[in-house]
């Protein structure tokens, strides 16, 4: 199994991409906007990539590609780690887009595209993973141990454990989705409002975009979807966090 999280202060990019053009021209691009980039045309070399232990702060990930499928990688990195994901698909459908962030993608990119549009994106997605990162060396300026219905998250870690300590995954998308949750408890919280915490970005994003991260974070927590107890539906009204939050 690959490890891909190892630490570094420079911001990495992996672009995962069967197209040599779309390869080259992200390089070149993301290059003039001080990133480092590495690249794989395959789930193969995007593991042996990994496998050398290069840094990777976020992947472009396409979703057709010759070995196997964006899906099953994306998956794969999800359970080991909380690297961001942006998936880069050329099939402009809601159901690829749903499948990406039920798999735990934190963003999609459709193409072709104005590689501006995907620059902003970027800076979106890394901006969010590097302020929640600052928490590990801010425990006097708002660090936090939430409690809640047995779970505990550890805000300067950014790691959530079971009642009999074991830990769960969360992306970067769920995390800050929970996180929201937990500031929030027993209030009933629009789905722009949830967007807005979980995005960080001003351009449209798709009606169910929420919804699949809300469900996504229901199965993390184990909250029966058919009958939630801790992440509530409100109808015409959005999601409510329903179980009493303690910190210290």
């Amino acid at each position: 199994m690959f490890n891909p999280e190892q630490k570094d202060n420079s911001q990495t990019i992996l672009v995962v991409d069967d197209d040599k053009e779309i390869r080259d021209l992200l390089s070149e691009y993301l290059t003039k906007y001080g990133y480092k980039v590495l690249l794989a045309k395959n789930g193969a070399e995007m593991e042996r990539t990994f496998a050398l232990k290069k840094n990777v702060n976020l992947v472009l990930l396409d979703l057709m590609l010759p070995d196997t499928d964006g899906f099953t990688l994306c998956k794969k990195i999800c359970q080991i780690s909380n690297i961001p994901i942006i998936i880069l698909t050329a099939m402009d459908n809601e159901t690829d887009r749903v499948l990406g962030l039920e798999l735990g993608a934190d963003d999609y990119q459709v193409k072709p595209f104005n590689p501006r549009e995907l620059l902003a994106r970027i800076k979106a997605v890394t901006r969010r993973t590097s302020e929640r990162g600052l928490q590990k060396s801010l425990k006097d300026a708002g660090y936090k141990i939430y409690r809640f219905a047995g779970w505990k998250l550890d805000t300067a870690m950014r790691r959530i454990f079971l009642p009999d300590q074991t830990e769960v995954i969360l992306t970067s998308g769920e995390y800050d989705l929970l996180l929201t949750f937990l500031e929030s408890p027993q209030r009933v919280l629009n789905r722009d409002q949830l967007l807005e915490s979980v995005s960080d970005r001003h351009f449209e994003s798709f009606d169910r975009s929420i919804d699949v991260q809300v469900s996504r974070l229901r199965q993390k927590l184990g909250d029966d979807p058919k009958n939630p107890k801790i992440i509530k539906t409100i109808r015409n009204g959005g999601y409510m966090f329903a179980v009493p939050v303690k910190y210290e």
